[in-house]
């Protein structure tokens, strides 16, 4: 699987709605590989491109090497027209990298959950089989979803599924890349816990129409799934183009555990110290220099402004 990609010429196959292909040409793939993911991927991988191959459908495979390299990749492809659809094979990082680089393109995006995770693959209800994937990344429609962002500095950076500040960006901050890689989601658990060890209340401030509200964390969604399969918000929808604020109200070691055993057991909206708020923008301020993450990665520190893209992405979902 060599980055500079492989192609394969084929015969034509159905067209989704609303991609940017037409009915006389099969879509035409760029695979955004992450080599990262580990061995078990890569054999996903091999899978589902063994399935496109037989469908015929023409795809190029590129592989990262670095941080920000499925970004420029997803930038170039946007800035062509050689490709019909990005493939983001990989986890909830490699996935916000691609959405990025689409920025406000018509080129559709297809998901391939490769890595530790990916909880828009769950969000969408994607299969596990990779020739099932490679299916729907073949035909499926494409349908248009509202991407939230983080806006720093006077630079916005995409968000699919999820901000955050408070106990779960500094969690995401402290997590070694390399026990990540090599023990997965046992990392985000020990890193939980080594959080818990020195944690201490931080006072942060939302202010959303025109309120001000003192908050211990927060949580930005735009799906109803976070880290995982628990749900934080159950009124968030994709294409929906507003934001779902989980605040926080309570900070402290205690209640950061009584949060996570709510979050474990599907209620953590039914508390009363936590509120949930449905708008199209908003701002955070606190400590500056607190880590802000979106989709897993850290991606500014505070203040920041929080909102909605611009136009939709294509997002290419099993029918």
């Amino acid at each position: 699987m060599e980055g500079s990609g492989r192609v394969v010429e084929g015969l034509p196959r159905r067209i989704g709605e609303g991609e940017s292909g037409s009915a006389d040409r099969p879509r035409r793939l760029l695979v955004i590989y992450n080599p990262a993911a580990g061995r078990r991927s890569a054999r996903r991988l091999r899978r589902c491109l063994d399935r496109l191959a037989r469908l015929a459908v023409p795809v190029t495979l590129r592989a990262t090497a670095a941080r920000g390299d499925a970004e420029s990749f997803a930038r170039e492809a946007a800035a062509g027209d050689e490709f019909d659809a990005v493939v983001a094979a990989g986890g909830d990082g490699t996935t916000n990298e691609v959405v990025s680089g689409l920025g406000d393109a018509d080129l559709a995006l297809a998901i391939l959950p490769l890595g530790t995770a990916n909880v828009l693959a769950q969000e969408i209800g994607l299969p596990r089989d990779p020739e099932r994937l490679a299916d729907i990344a073949a035909s499926a429609p494409a349908l248009p979803v509202w991407t939230g962002e983080v806006i720093s500095d006077g630079a916005a950076r995409r968000f699919v599924m999820m901000a955050g500040i408070g106990f779960d960006a500094a969690v995401v901050a402290g997590l070694d890349p390399a026990l990540k890689r090599r023990f997965g989601k046992l990392a985000y658990v020990a890193e939980i816990v080594a959080q818990l060890a020195h944690h201490r209340a931080v006072d942060y401030r939302i202010v959303c129409a025109g309120e001000t509200i003192p908050v211990a964390a927060a949580v930005i969604a735009k799906g109803r799934f976070y880290a995982g399969r628990f749900v934080l918000a159950p009124a968030a929808r994709l294409d929906a183009p507003s934001l779902e604020l989980v605040l926080f109200l309570r900070g402290g070691r205690l209640a950061v555990l009584r949060y996570l055993v709510a979050m474990a057991l599907g209620c953590v909206h039914r508390l009363k110290d936590v509120r949930i708020l449905r708008a199209p923008a908003a701002t955070i301020a606190g400590p500056a220099g607190a880590p802000v993450h979106a989709d897993g990665d850290i991606v500014a520190t505070l203040p920041v402004g929080l909102g909605i893209a611009a136009r939709p992405l294509l997002l290419i979902q099993p029918g």
